[in-house]
């Protein structure tokens, strides 16, 4: 039973320190519409999306209002769409057909985003695995409300170095593709080591093929909470600090819980997991970094900062596997340059460098997340900086991702403007020696020697 304070304590946490739902994500199979004609196939993805999901939204609104819990989005996930393309899309301009299908369907059902336009590469690529990546500049920019991803290593296999060159090709080609928006569509392409199956949030999410028909996910966010229970624990030993961490993490993900447990059974869909990640936003006191200097950093980026993010990651997954028995996705802390206004003050102070940056994504839930770098940027380093940190999640055994917009026409000095959740960004300086040769090497990085567990 919740008890009048815990309650009281929750409205508080609500209406002064930013705690939300950050989203509720329908996960929608697709792999039922295979088809090898191309207009049947969007016929089918069109129609199964826009009846699934056709309750989404109201319901979301419905229990925003009946329990004072702000959601702030509502979105889809999908089979990854190289697969449910395969038998129809001989071309790169096909897969394309179904991104615009897939931004009907989430105009139709009134979500902000759909994620899945997406391949999983981690070992090799099929044909249309490959008509997939390329096509993603096009899809990005001829539509709204799409989100892509490419898993290009795991652990269990490696790091498929053919799809990382790709990969950095079809960035700068993101890049270039929308450069009259600050090279926008960047934000919303994702490149990973390890993504799991169930991550709820965009750009990386996409409903991996051992999930049911439809599942339910929920996304809960709170570092404005985190920051404000620091207070209180201030000069006081680790202990002290982690069982704060912990504890506000529980209350937190019970929230998520609440949410997610209404959305299942309004919509008479399966709950699949809570993600509970420190998902920063543009807003005052909505910061991961913000957290970080409360634990005592001068600024994020400091000598410490890798040590009081893992502490910080650590205590946020102790305490929300305590409050549901399906936490899930990321869950932990994501370090958003764009997003977070604190990381935002460190770069521009020189206290964040790209550098220290990857350092901390050895310990935090993502990777280098958001970060503007100049748009002159040549394909091969940033396939290059893609294949550090996916070396990074490989041998940690761990989700990295990344997560890099080349701004065309700006440079080191100059900010990009992305608007909304996405904020802004200070453009960071990039190593300006090449690693062509490396990247140009073909086959894939081996698995490490600590996969081999069967």
């Amino acid at each position: 039973m919740i008890n009048m304070y815990e309650v009281s304590e929750t409205n508080n946490m609500i209406e002064h320190e930013n705690l939300d739902v950050r989203t509720i994500t329908l996960g929608i199979s697709l792999l039922d519409c295979i088809d090898s004609d191309l207009a049947t196939l969007n016929k089918k993805i069109y129609d199964k999306i826009t009846t699934v999901a056709k309750d989404l939204v109201s319901t979301g609104a419905e229990i925003e209002k009946e329990f004072g819990i702000p959601i702030v989005n509502k979105r889809i996930s999908i089979t990854p769409v190289s697969l449910v393309g395969a038998a129809a899309c001989k071309s790169p301009e096909d897969f394309v057909t179904i991104a615009k299908t897939l931004d009907k369907a989430a105009h139709t059902v009134g979500v902000n985003f759909i994620g899945g336009y997406s391949a999983l590469v981690s070992k090799g690529m099929t044909t249309s695995d490959e008509n997939l990546i390329r096509s993603i500049p096009e899809a990005l920019a001829c539509t709204e409300r799409i989100c892509s991803s490419v898993n290009v290593g795991s652990t269990k296999c490696g790091i498929n170095m053919d799809a990382v060159r790709l990969c950095g090709e079809m960035v700068k080609a993101t890049a270039e593709a929308t450069a009259d928006n600050d090279s926008l569509g960047c934000a919303k392409l994702v490149i990973f080591c390890n993504a799991p199956d169930d991550n709820p949030f965009m750009a990386g999410a996409f409903l991996g093929v051992t999930e049911a028909d439809a599942i339910i996910n929920v996304g809960v966010s709170g570092p404005g909470v985190v920051k404000k229970a620091l207070k209180a624990v201030r000069g006081q030993g680790f202990e002290e600090l982690c069982e704060m961490i912990k504890k506000t993490a529980f209350k937190v993900t019970r929230v998520g819980q609440l949410v997610a447990g209404e959305a299942s059974k309004r919509l008479g869909i399966p709950f699949g997991i809570i993600d509970l990640s420190l998902a920063p936003t543009p807003a005052v006191g909505d910061s991961v970094a913000e957290i970080l200097e409360e634990i005592g950093l001068e600024r994020v980026g400091a000598p410490g900062t890798t040590a009081a993010l893992a502490l910080l990651n650590d205590q946020v997954k102790k305490g929300g596997v305590m409050a549901s028995s399906y936490v899930g996705g990321l869950s932990g802390a994501f370090i958003p340059v764009s997003e977070d206004q604190g990381m935002i003050d460190a770069v521009n102070l020189g206290a964040l460098s790209l550098e220290k940056l990857e350092a901390m994504t050895c310990v935090c839930s993502v990777g280098l997340d958001m970060i503007a770098i100049p748009g002159k940027t040549s394909a091969s380093t940033i396939s290059g900086i893609i294949a550090d940190e996916m070396a990074i999640g490989m041998v940690n055994q761990k989700t990295t991702a990344v997560r890099l917009i080349p701004v065309i026409g700006k440079d080191v000095g100059d900010t990009a403007e992305f608007g909304g959740l996405l904020g802004y960004a200070p453009i960071m300086p990039v190593n300006q020696f090449g690693c062509e040769d490396f990247v140009n090497r073909k086959g894939r990085i081996p698995a490490p020697i600590h996969s081999f567990k069967n």
